[in-house]
């Protein structure tokens, strides 16, 4: 799997460079992430990096097992004083290995989501290897672990129009590959890019899932 770490090591290393000269407004603007600014997702970027399967479950049980403390947690103590120590943070684990326990792709999917997550609501374009996103499509496609992708998409037929992918069978959703994977794990914007008899079903299974 190290390719797919180099990957991710080079998507971590393309979304550092885009946040180096982003305004103090920049870095408190809202993510694609509900509640969470840019910052917070950055630091929550170096918080799944410095992560191993032990640290994680410790984390968790401190938490007492409820996600979301368990996630803020993680954000506060990985955002450091101000945004260029978040920054510096983010930078110092681009070429981390380590993660909670999961698939390899899973973190790959990680950070080409969240830096989606990130870039589209300060106008940031960022061409995404397609191969990539596509690795990460289809481990979303039939997984329904946390994000509940598999059953957003039940009943619907995916394709997308900047390469030679589908997937489905029903009402049509077609875009490019990127928005159909942001539309799959929840987002409602993405939902903007595509077309079709079925992106209305989409786009309302993204609202009731935030």
């Amino acid at each position: 799997m190290s390719d797919v770490w180099n990957t991710i090591a080079a998507e971590r290393g393309a979304l550092a460079s885009d946040l180096a000269d982003l305004t103090p407004a920049q870095w408190d603007a809202p993510s694609l992430c509900p509640g969470w600014t840019v910052r917070d997702l950055v630091a929550h970027l170096s918080a799944t990096a410095s992560l191993n399967p032990a640290s994680f479950f410790a984390a968790m049980a401190k938490a007492r097992f409820n996600f979301d403390r368990f996630a803020n947690g993680q954000i506060a103590k990985h955002l450091g004083p101000d945004p260029a120590a978040t920054l510096a943070e983010f930078r110092g684990v681009q070429h981390s290995t380590s993660a909670p326990p999961g698939p390899t792709t899973s973190w790959l999917g990680e950070v080409v989501i969240h830096g989606a997550d990130i870039r589209r609501p300060l106008g940031i374009s960022h061409t995404y290897d397609l191969d990539a996103v596509g690795r990460v499509i289809d481990f979303y496609k039939g997984s329904n672990m946390l994000i509940g992708a598999k059953k957003r998409i039940a009943g619907l037929s995916l394709t997308a129009t900047d390469c030679d992918w589908r997937h489905g069978q029903g009402d049509t959703v077609e875009g490019p590959l990127l928005s159909l994977l942001l539309a799959m794990t929840g987002r409602p914007s993405a939902c903007d890019d595509l077309a079709g008899p079925g992106v209305a079903t989409l786009q309302s299974r993204c609202a009731s899932a935030r």
